[in-house]
C-alpha cells in the first residue's frame, strides 16, 4: 500500500509500561468536523498507554491539514485517494501491528467516546480469556440513552442479519453481562493483535458494509468468539458513515450480501439461499423497477409541473440494489459506480 505522505508522531503522553499499548484505528474520509471532535473525547480517555492512528483516505475538505494542526500527537497516515472503509482501516491495522499494539481498537470517526473506554476493554479481555472479539456498547448520539446496535446474529431465513439491540431504549437492566455474537459493529471492534495476525485483514473488495462480519466469520472460524464489552461504551452520529444517501447503502449492501454468502456459506446452504430467498426478491426488485419507471414516466407525461423527485429517489434505490447484483455477478468490487454519488 502506498502512502502519499506519512507524519511522524510528536510529543506524546507519559506511559505507563503497566497497561498493555493499545492502538486506536480512526477512519477519515471528508469528515473533517466529527474526526475533531472524535479526538476531542479521546483526550477524556482513562487509560495511560495507547496510541491514535488516524488513516486519512483521500480527503478533499483539508482534514489531514486540520486534524494535525489540531492534534499533533496524534499519527496520521494518508491515503491517495479513498480506499474504502475495509482497505482504509487495513492501513491502520498493518500500522498498528508494526508499532507493537497489543490490542486493536477500530474506531468510526463519527463516534463520542466514554472516558473508561479502553480500561474497560482491556480489563475485560484480560479477565475473561476466550473474549477473544469484543464489541462497544453503541449508542445514538442524538438519542444519547437509546442503542444503534452491538452487532449480529446471522439469520439463515433471511439471509441477512438480525441486529442486536438495535434502536433499543437502554432500560439499565438489558444487556448488562456480555453476549456473544457473530459480529460486532465495526464502529467498535477491539481485538488483541494475535487475532489480526490470525485471521488477516478485512476483504478490501467489500469496500463499504459486510466487511466487519465478513472478517468476524473468519474468526469464528478459527475459534475465535465474539462479545459485547458492556461498561465500553460510545455514542455513534450513524448517518455520518453514509454519505452516499440510501441508493449509496442500497448498492453495497445487495453487492456485498453477495459476495458474504459466496465466502461463508456451504453449497448446500447457497443452494437453499439462492432458491428461497435471494431470487425471489430479486425478481420482486424487477417488477418494482418496471413499474416505478412506467408509474414515473406517466406522471412526468400527463403532470409535467409535479415535483417527482422523491418517485425518482426511490426508483434509484431498486436500480441501485440491482446494479449491485449484476456488479457482483461481473466480479466488479471496490468502490461503486460514480452515479450513485450524485
Amino acid at each position: 500500500m502506498k502512502l502519499q505522505h506519512y507524519i511522524e508522531k510528536k510529543g506524546g503522553r507519559p506511559m505507563n509500561s503497566v497497561d498493555p499499548l493499545v492502538a486506536i484505528i480512526i477512519l477519515n474520509w471528508n469528515g473533517k468536523q466529527d474526526t475533531l471532535n472524535c479526538l476531542e473525547s479521546l483526550k477524556s480517555i482513562k487509560y495511560s498507554n495507547y496510541e491514535i492512528v488516524l488513516v486519512d483516505n483521500g480527503s478533499t475538505d483539508d482534514s489531514p491539514h486540520c486534524i494535525q494542526e489540531a492534534f499533533p500527537d496524534v499519527t496520521l497516515l494518508c491515503n491517495r485517494k479513498n480506499l474504502g472503509f475495509a482497505e482504509g482501516n487495513n492501513v491502520g491495522i498493518s500500522h498498528a501491528l508494526k508499532m507493537g499494539a497489543e490490542y486493536l481498537l477500530l474506531l468510526n470517526n463519527d463516534t463520542i467516546v466514554d472516558p473508561n473506554l479502553i480500561s474497560s476493554f482491556v480489563t475485560q479481555a484480560q479477565n475473561q480469556k476466550n473474549h477473544s472479539i469484543l464489541g462497544g456498547r453503541v449508542y445514538l448520539f442524538d438519542d444519547k440513552k437509546r442503542f444503534d446496535h452491538f452487532g449480529g446474529i446471522w439469520n439463515a431465513k433471511k439471509a441477512a442479519f438480525d441486529l442486536v439491540a438495535n434502536r433499543l431504549l437502554d432500560d439499565g437492566k438489558s444487556y448488562e453481562k456480555p453476549q456473544e455474537l457473530d459480529y460486532i459493529c465495526g464502529c467498535c471492534l477491539f481485538a488483541k493483535r494475535e487475532v489480526f495476525e490470525t485471521v488477516g485483514l478485512l476483504d478490501a473488495r467489500f469496500f463499504l458494509m459486510w466487511e466487519e462480519s465478513d472478517w468476524c466469520f473468519r474468526a469464528k472460524k478459527l475459534g475465535y468468539r465474539l462479545f459485547t464489552c458492556p461498561k465500553a461504551k460510545i455514542w455513534h452520529k450513524v448517518s455520518a458513515s453514509f454519505t452516499g444517501g440510501k441508493s449509496h447503502t442500497t448498492y453495497f449492501w445487495w453487492r456485498n450480501r453477495l459476495l458474504w454468502i459466496e465466502k461463508n456459506c456451504s453449497f448446500k446452504e447457497k443452494i437453499k439461499l439462492l432458491a428461497q430467498i435471494l431470487l425471489p426478491e430479486i425478481f420482486h426488485l424487477l417488477k418494482l423497477r418496471f413499474l416505478k419507471r412506467i408509474q414515473l414516466r406517466l406522471l412526468k407525461l400527463f403532470r409535467p409541473h409535479e415535483n417527482h423527485l422523491h418517485r425518482e429517489q426511490k426508483l434509484k434505490t431498486y436500480v441501485a440494489a440491482l446494479t449491485g447484483v449484476k456488479d457482483y455477478l461481473r466480479r466488479r468490487f471496490g468502490n461503486g459506480p460514480k452515479w450513485l454519488f450524485q
